[in-house]
């Protein structure tokens, strides 16, 4: 099967001006000839040099489906390290699949999701967290999420991870050369110098673990609830920052009975906003339902926007909120700013304390936005983020094997601790080792890395 030649689609399969059909494989250049005939009357393109293309056109027998533009990158300097050609065709789902089936007929099998990457990944050109960074490119959807992947994809999760590994390695290297000649390498304080090294790797490890958080928010965005009581403006604050009237608004309280969601773009900041009914004592069970939904909505928001309503007084429906918010991420918007304000900045910070902001908006003017957007981006993104210096995890798997390795490497300060032999040491660092090695790829199952590429899109 890895050595089959394969054949697939890699543009999107829809009305379009250009199709590319893909083709990768040792017989890549063979099946190419046998369907195209070039304009001019050159040879064929198994005579012609890499990183060419030529002009002609696609035939199924004495049939011309296509004029086409045909490129030709030999093995090893392609994306999959071997023979690739691709098919440059007019776009339109009826054409582009006659070309790929004239493909299929002459010696090509389809390709499976991600199986092109797959090969990249089995022959080396790329390792495995720059495979999956291929992916998160694919479906980034905001600046950072790019920005992020782009940088995994040029090898930042890579070059740390060999770093980590070399360090690793060094050790159990010694231990092993020390124990099998005691003579010349004394292992006298060791213990000390191997402790000072195993929690520096450590706290690397652990910064690298909590970045897990910041690395989901950049891929999936933000998850953040709109909480508050009925008629404080939750619904008009949705449609202000989405620009369109997507929730119902009355002046009846309660209008909201259900969670709402939508996803807005702010500025290269995703948000994936949840308004949500409000929070108040209610003997309507529909109502009670929704409100009930409104708090669990909350407790798993990356984000909580709080609403208060500044031309009213706050009451015990507010203190109910505060309970719920007590351990969240808060922004609290004093709304309603047209209006004569009863409800102060002060009064607010009684309930809250000074641990997180209040603004002052006005849903109905949209004015106080430019402010939140502000505030949204230095709580999460410190204002900037660095892709320079910083390397962000963003999936759990790369999470999980970062953890198994900080518990062995913990493992390993444990045993110093109780003065255990360094056999000892060699078994949990080793653990390490192999745990940071599945991250780039090295000593995984076939199942796992079937399944990541199967998460794929299909031609990539």
């Amino acid at each position: 099967m890895e050595n089959d030649t394969i054949a697939a689609i890699s543009t999107a399969v829809a009305d379009s001006g250009i199709s590319i059909i893909r083709i990768s494989g040792e017989q890549a250049t063979f099946v190419i000839d046998r369907i195209y005939r070039p304009r001019d009357g050159k040879k064929k393109i198994s005579g012609q040099p890499s990183h060419t293309i030529h002009y002609g056109f696609i035939q199924d027998g004495d049939e011309v489906i296509d004029e086409v533009l045909v490129s030709l990158m030999r093995a090893p300097r392609s994306y999959t390290a071997e023979d690739v050609v691709e098919i440059h065709c007019h776009g339109g789902i009826y054409a582009t699949r006659r070309v790929l089936d004239a493909v299929i007929k002459n010696g090509a099998r389809p390709a499976e999701p991600g199986e092109f990457t797959k090969r990249a990944f089995l022959n080396g050109r790329i390792d495995l967290s720059r495979a999956e960074a291929v992916i998160d490119i694919i479906n980034a959807k905001n600046e950072f999420a790019l920005k992020s992947s782009v940088n995994q994809l040029k090898g930042a999760v890579h070059e740390k991870i060999k770093m980590l590994r070399e360090t690793i390695l060094g050790q159990l290297a010694f231990i092993e050369a020390s124990l099998d000649d005691p003579e010349h390498i004394s292992l006298d304080g060791y213990s000390d110098s191997l402790k000072k090294e195993t929690e520096q790797l450590t706290d690397q490890i652990r910064r690298m673990i909590d970045s897990a958080d910041d690395g989901r928010i950049l891929k999936e965005g933000i998850q953040t609830v709109i909480l508050g009581k009925p008629n404080v403006g939750k619904s008009s604050l949705l449609n202000a920052l989405l620009r369109e009237e997507r929730a119902i608004v009355t002046e009846i309280a309660g209008t909201t009975r259900d969670v709402l969601e939508e996803t807005l773009s702010m500025n290269g900041i995703m948000l994936n906003l949840i308004d949500t009914a409000g929070i108040r004592n209610t003997e309507d069970i529909v109502e009670k339902i929704g409100v009930e939904k409104a708090k669990e909505k909350a407790e798993q928001a990356d984000l909580v926007i709080y609403v208060v309503d500044s031309s009213t007084e706050l009451d015990e429906n507010d203190r109910e909120i505060m309970r719920v918010l007590s351990s969240k991420k808060v922004i609290v918007l004093l709304n309603k700013s047209d209006l004569s304000q009863v409800t102060t900045n002060e009064m607010v910070r009684e309930f809250i304390g000074d641990s997180s902001p209040v603004l002052t908006v006005s849903a109905k003017e949209n004015t106080g936005l430019d402010a939140l957007e502000k505030q949204i981006r230095e709580m999460f993104y410190s204002g900037e983020i660095s892709f320079n210096d910083e390397v962000y995890i963003t999936n759990a798997r790369q999470k999980a094997a970062l953890t198994e390795a900080k518990n062995s490497l913990e493992k390993v300060l444990a045993s110093i601790e109780n003065h255990m032999p360094e056999d000892f040491y060699s078994i949990d660092l080793m653990d390490a080792y192999a745990s940071l090695g599945r991250i780039i790829g090295e000593s995984v199952g076939e199942d796992l890395i079937n399944e990541i590429f199967a998460n794929f899109c299909m031609g990539k």
